[in-house]
């Protein structure tokens, strides 16, 4: 089976807490190093979602820290660095060199140090006269972050450089554009290089997307070109069906995020997405605030729940529509609770009248016991996990009436005749928050191309009247008149019906059960999103528009640009990494990983999907209000 990305990209990180000792050292394994690990956000943000602090202790971590947090001093334990080259993180490591904290010191920096930062950081060791301390310097081009297996994002905390909002910006500077766009070629580059293949490039015309193609082709080239120090001539074929995507080359597909502004405002369905959308799920983590039920008043308590790949339910259900995972849960506490009367009744297993009978009858279910209480325990703290979260969705799903959202939103991206006039949803003053409002008219306006003028401004006013900011509109209306200057390049096309309405709780669960809803309703959609499906025209080669108008690239060609058919490979491509430029959802990588996983069956696809950000749909609201605002 073929290493994912995640997995890559933990080896790189083990490899550097264990001193980046190479596999064939002989005092490999032979015992832990205690260290100290010290990272700056962007290294905490890589490092979270991969390693636990149970992971970090037993690889030897006593402390970890930030960088520019205050620490002691810690004689005799090697230091592990992980950190951009920043001006600003390099002058505290200077400090620290100054301070003399540590006895020795393993810097490793996530993105290529400069030549001359590497001189000054030079400099400033010798002038602390610590430059025998300092061991080993490592570029270890790891700058991204892996969520999934087969998703990646770029945006590290408390950073918005990366954004649609960025990006598109009025008044945005050529210089900032440059530095936006080497910072995602960079990132890029580091994927593949773990990756340890070449990609073949196809990437839309005229935006930005188009531009980081352009520069990750040439950085591809120039390090091809250094073959003494080239990250791709070491791979053979064999090592690479080992460890990497497959024998054949991916390709990557680069898109902007205006190629569909639709879904990123989409009410969502899956598990997944819906935690992120309703409950703000970052970097694998979601806080929940909950009812304190051990005071008599009305105290509330936060709690925060990890979810990954370690967490069985997750890894199974984030992927399903909510109603099965509400099932799911009730039958995970079913099991529960009937393994948990087993466990009960064994005291009252032991007969009285025999003692021999009792320990050679009952010693076995005793010891069996024993052994499956902790395992037990685990479980049954996973579930009360799921059920919180279930029943933080739900309650958001009723006082916001998501599911009619979602279902009117289904349809009108399905073409389908609406039951309710989107007008009465609007002026309905029990259904939904200003912000849902908001989002199924832009949906609306969006994917429809006869809205009279009338009507759009009827719209307006009736949103204005429910206390809608309606400086998003402003901009998607100023967006969508330049769309159509270039023939309606950029917009988004919804094919596809939609799929029968399934009745949630009430069907699925006994009417105990605390997760039991009436009246509310679920659209299940399984079409293609505009991104899912360029991705397979891309793949299979298939002769559609998507085809035609992205633009080629292959960095092994002697010849860079060199987009003639006779160059191109004409067999279909069995993986993929596609990435978004401007930012991404959980909606996309659902309907993306959905894709693949059928695909896999008969062709053993694999997509890999990667976004410079991934905001859910308030957040993307949120920076066309910030657009609007400026044209406004």
């Amino acid at each position: 089976m073929a290493v994912s990305l995640r997995d890559k990209q933990i080896a790189s990180l083990r490899r550097m807490i264990n001193l980046n000792i190479t596999a064939g050292a002989s005092n490999v394994g032979s015992e832990t190093t205690f260290s100290v690990l010290i990272y700056d956000k962007h290294g905490q943000d890589i490092i979270s979602p991969l390693l636990s602090v149970k992971d970090l202790r037993e690889m030897g971590v006593t402390l970890h820290m930030l960088l520019h947090s205050e620490r002691g001093e810690v004689p005799d334990v090697p230091a592990i660095y992980f950190c951009q080259p920043t001006e600003e993180n390099l002058i505290r490591i200077g400090q620290d060199f100054t301070d003399g904290i540590y006895s020795s010191y393993y810097l490793n920096f996530i993105s290529p140090i400069s030549r001359q930062k590497m001189e000054d950081l030079a400099l400033a060791a010798l002038q602390a006269g610590c430059q025998a301390s300092i061991k080993k310097v490592y570029d270890q081009y790891v700058n991204f972050i892996c969520l999934e297996d087969d998703m990646f994002t770029l945006k590290h905390q408390g950073s918005d450089v990366l954004s649609y909002y960025a990006i598109n910006r009025g008044d945005v500077k050529d210089s900032d554009i440059d530095l936006i766009m080497d910072s995602i070629v960079d990132s890029l580059f580091s994927v593949f290089v773990n990756l340890g293949q070449v990609p073949i490039i196809r990437c839309q015309r005229g935006n930005a997307a188009e531009s980081v193609g352009e520069r990750l082709d040439k950085k591809l080239r120039e390090n091809l070109r250094d073959t003494r120090n080239s990250f791709f001539t070491g791979f053979s074929t064999d090592s690479f069906a080992a460890g990497q995507l497959s024998f054949q080359r991916p390709l990557l597909v680069l898109v902007d995020r205006g190629v569909d502004l639709a879904t990123p405002l989409h009410h969502t369905w899956t598990y997944q997405a819906l935690t992120h959308d309703v409950l703000n799920l970052s970097l694998n983590r979601v806080t929940i605030t909950e009812n304190d039920e051990t005071h008599a008043t009305n105290r509330t308590k936060t709690k925060e729940y990890d979810l990954n790949n370690s967490d069985g339910f997750w890894s199974l259900h984030k992927g399903s529509a909510f109603p099965d995972v509400a099932a799911a849960v009730e039958k995970e506490l079913e099991d529960y609770k009937t393994a948990e009367t087993h466990l009960k009744s064994l005291k009252n297993d032991i007969p009285d009248e025999d003692v021999i009978d009792l320990l050679s009858d009952n010693t076995a279910k005793l010891t069996s016991a024993i052994t499956s209480l902790p395992e037990l325990l685990k479980k049954k703290a996973n579930i009360d996990k799921h059920m919180s979260i279930a029943m933080a969705l739900l309650n958001s799903i009723k006082s916001r009436k998501l599911d009619v959202y979602f279902e009117m939103e289904e349809k009108i991206m399905g073409r389908t005749t609406l039951e309710k006039p989107l007008m009465e949803i609007i002026k309905d003053p029990e259904c939904g928050s200003p912000k849902d409002k908001l989002r199924v008219f832009l949906i609306l306006y969006l994917c429809s191309n006869n809205i009279t003028d009338a009507e759009f401004n009827e719209y307006v006013t009736a949103l204005t009247e429910v206390g809608v900011d309606t400086r998003a509109v402003a901009y998607l209306k100023r967006w969508k008149s330049l769309m159509k200057i270039t023939a309606g390049a950029g917009m988004s096309e919804y094919t596809g019906g939609v799929a029968k309405t399934v009745s949630m709780f009430s069907k699925l669960m006994n009417q105990g059960s605390a997760l039991v809803v009436e009246g509310v309703n679920f659209v299940l959609k399984e079409n293609k999103l505009p991104i899912t499906r360029i991705v397979d025209h891309l793949m299979e080669l298939k002769n559609s528009e998507e085809e035609k108008d992205y633009r080629y690239f292959d960095p092994k060609l002697l010849r860079p640009n060199d987009n003639s058919a006779s160059t191109r490979t004409r067999t279909p491509f069995q993986d993929a990494v596609v990435f978004v430029v401007g930012g991404g959802n959980y909606m996309e990588y659902s309907n993306i990983a959905s894709y693949a996983k059928k695909k896999a069956g008969a062709t053993n696809k694999r997509v890999i999907y990667g976004c410079t950000d991934v905001v859910n749909s308030e957040q993307f609201l949120g920076q066309l209000t910030r657009l609007g605002a400026e044209i406004s």
